[in-house]
């Protein structure tokens, strides 16, 4: 067995551990914005492949105390490194993160590893240096407490690189970070759902993958097969059993509009690509099945009207640190306040990070949820029945995910 480390936004741990057992693999730890769990060999690549929130994927190759830099040393030294890179790689250590730790330079603590790395490499493999010219593999370290993690990069590009946005416009939200938000509403493929301000339509596209459960990593490749461990054909199967887990028979009502016509189009292009995609996974299984396109029109949200009884709205509006101006952002949300109106017994999901919305929309939600989503420390309010929204001023207990 393999422990493997995921990464996921601060506050989505409990989500992105409730997928893990979804897979199958068992839960061992988590800090904020990772967590860890056991996995067999094909959980290397199953986890690229299947985790909607995760945004990135390592093997734990190290675990120690380290005091000093000998130690750090010492510790990377005992790796067998020549057992997960190739004599031609191209080795990074890329990133470091040392908290309440004597070993607390970050720079400095890179140096070594990277140095401990290319000596044992070189002394297994009797070279005096490495020709560095393959495929780029990463190293991460983590230190806490004077604990020591050394991960090997088996993502690659961030996992929420689907691979199907062609265009994501001005400061989309990340589609690991709308998975997330998709799960913490609970939502269910026969509920219908929409997003007023789809941007580029990673909500809407997001849901429709959820829908008709196809995994979001079908259309990219990851760095785990440029890797000498990495078993081709087994990761084959590996695609065509999670094409035959695709239902394309589902019916969904997933919508998404905007007021700007380029936004529309750009959804439509994004949400075209994301189809295909799919199509090209049952294609493993000779399915001739197709994923249908979710619709998308221009329309101000203002004009919009319930189609059904119920739903959800699930949107991520322009605000200040996005966009640029906050005023126009308060009096959005203040013309917001007619969606209680025109949905009143829809449910809303709502992420921003406007620390004001509530007054500004004049209607307070049932839960607030903070998540930090990229540099921004951002709160999903959700309201679970528009119609019983209150007005009151009185403030809801923030939790974390």
């Amino acid at each position: 067995m393999n422990n493997l480390v995921a990464l996921c936004a601060v506050g989505a741990e409990r989500i992105l551990g409730n997928e893990i057992k979804h897979l199958g693999y068992k839960l061992i730890s988590n800090a904020p914005g990772r967590v860890t769990f056991s996995g067999d060999d094909d959980a290397m690549f199953r986890a690229n492949l299947c985790l909607r929130t995760s945004d990135r994927v390592f093997l734990q190759l190290a675990a120690y105390k380290a005091e000093n830099f000998d130690d750090l040393f010492d510790g990377v030294y005992s790796v067998e490194w020549q057992d997960y890179f190739k004599k031609d790689s191209k080795i990074t250590v890329d990133k470091v993160r040392c908290n309440k730790s004597r070993l607390d330079s970050e720079h400095a603590v890179q140096k070594m590893v990277q140095k401990a790395i290319y000596k044992k490499l070189c002394d297994k493999w009797n070279m005096h240096s490495m020709p560095e010219s393959g495929a780029e593999s990463n190293v991460r370290v983590y230190i806490d407490s004077n604990e020591v993690l050394i991960l090997l990069d088996l993502s690659g590009l961030p996992l929420h690189k689907r691979g199907y946005r062609v265009d994501g416009g001005i400061a989309p939200i990340r589609e690991t970070v709308a998975s997330v938000l998709l799960q913490e509403m609970m939502w269910r493929r026969k509920t219908p759902l929409h997003d007023p301000f789809c941007g580029s339509g990673t909500f809407v596209i997001e849901a429709t993958l959820y829908a008709y459960n196809v995994a979001p990593g079908f259309g990219r490749r990851f760095a785990i097969e440029n890797l000498p461990f990495f078993d081709e054909e087994r990761a084959k199967i590996l695609r065509k059993k999670e094409a035959e887990q695709i239902r394309p028979d589902v019916e969904v009502r997933i919508t998404g509009s905007d007021i700007s016509s380029e936004a529309v189009e750009r959804s439509r292009k994004n949400a075209e690509y994301a189809c295909v995609m799919a199509g090209r996974a049952l294609n493993l299984i000779d399915s001739s099945a197709k994923i249908y396109r979710p619709d998308f029109i221009q329309s101000d949200f203002k004009d919009l009207e319930a189609p059904y009884e119920n739903g959800l709205i699930l949107c991520n509006p322009p605000y200040g640190e996005r966009l640029g101006d906050e005023s126009q952002a308060e009096e959005l949300y203040r013309q917001m306040n007619c969606i209680p109106q025109n949905f009143p017994s829809w449910q809303l999901g709502l992420i921003t990070s406007h620390k004001k919305f509530q007054e500004n929309f004049g209607f307070y939600a049932d839960k607030l949820k903070n998540i930090r989503a990229g540099n921004l420390n951002t709160t999903f309010y959700i309201y679970n029945n528009l119609k019983n929204s209150k007005k009151s001023v009185q403030k809801k207990q923030t939790e974390k995910f």
